[in-house]
C-alpha cells in the first residue's frame, strides 16, 4: 500500500489534482480500481499537506447479484461518508432496450446520474479509478477504432456541470492494483454484467498482452508518449509552468 500511496501522491501533485478545502467524491462501482482509489485517498487525506475531505458514492444499477453492504462497512472503517443511489440502468439497457452494444448507453446513463447526484450534494470534484493500463488501452482504442490520437485527461473540467474529474491512480499499474487489493482484502463486488469481458477494451487488452511478449517495455513507451505528445492536460512540463 505504501508503494501505491507514493504513486498516488506523485500523480496528485504532478497534475495539481487536489486543492486545500476540496471535498472529493469517489465513484465506487465495487471493482478493484474504485475500491483502491477510495482507500488510497482516505489514507492520503490523513497526512497530505493540503486538507481535503473524501466521500464515496455508488450507483446501484439494478444488476442482479450485486450487493454493496461490504463496501458500506469499508467506508465506516475508513471514516468516509457513503451514499448509495438506485438507478435502473440494467433494466433500461438490457431488459427494455436490449442493446447489442450496451456499454455506451450504460456509461451515458451512469455518468448523467452521477453528475446529478454530485450537484445535489454540492460536490464539484470526483475521483475516478482509471489507471496506467487504462490510459494505454484508451490510447490504442482511439487509434485503432477511431483513427485518432487521444485519451482521457488526468484532470478533466466539465463546464456544463462545473464538475472536475481527477484520476489519481494513473501512475499505478493494474497488476500492482490487483495485488494490493488482494493483500488488503478489499470487498470487491463481482460484476455479472452480460457484456463484461466481451468488449473492444478487452480485445485491446489482449493485443497489448501479446505485444509484450516481443516488446517488454511497450507499456512504458506508450504511456510516456502520452506525457510527451502535445495532448491537452497531459504534458508534465506545462503543468510545472
Amino acid at each position: 500500500m505504501q508503494h501505491i500511496l507514493g504513486q498516488v501522491r506523485r500523480c496528485v501533485e504532478d497534475y495539481h489534482m487536489i486543492e486545500a478545502g476540496d471535498k472529493v467524491a469517489v465513484g465506487v462501482s465495487g471493482g478493484k480500481d474504485s475500491l483502491l482509489t477510495l482507500t488510497a485517498l482516505a489514507r492520503l487525506r490523513d497526512f497530505y499537506p493540503l486538507p481535503f475531505q473524501v466521500e464515496a458514492i455508488t450507483l446501484e444499477t439494478g444488476t442482479p447479484g450485486m450487493s454493496f453492504d461490504a463496501v458500506a462497512e469499508l467506508c465506516r472503517e475508513l471514516e468516509v461518508p457513503y451514499t448509495r443511489i438506485h438507478v435502473p440502468v440494467y433494466q433500461i439497457v438490457f431488459e427494455e432496450r436490449k442493446e447489442k452494444n450496451p456499454c455506451s448507453l450504460c456509461a451515458k446513463l451512469r455518468r448523467g446520474s452521477l453528475n446529478t447526484a454530485l450537484t445535489e450534494r454540492g460536490i464539484h470534484k470526483i475521483a475516478l479509478g482509471h489507471h496506467y493500463d487504462d490510459a494505454i488501452e484508451t490510447l490504442l482504442m482511439n487509434l485503432l477504432f477511431e483513427g485518432r490520437i487521444g485519451c482521457f485527461q488526468p484532470v478533466t473540467y466539465l463546464d456544463r456541470t462545473g464538475i472536475t474529474q481527477i484520476r489519481p491512480l494513473l501512475y499505478c499499474r493494474e497488476d500492482d492494483i490487483r495485488r494490493t487489493v488482494e493483500r488488503l482484502r478489499l470487498p470487491v463486488v463481482h460484476n455479472p454484467c452480460p457484456a463484461n469481458g466481451s468488449t473492444r477494451r478487452q480485445e485491446v487488452k489482449d493485443l497489448i498482452h501479446q505485444l509484450e511478449g516481443r516488446y517488454p517495455d511497450i507499456k512504458q513507451k506508450l504511456f510516456g508518449s502520452l506525457q510527451r505528445y502535445p495532448l491537452y492536460g497531459w504534458n508534465l512540463e506545462q503543468q510545472e509552468r
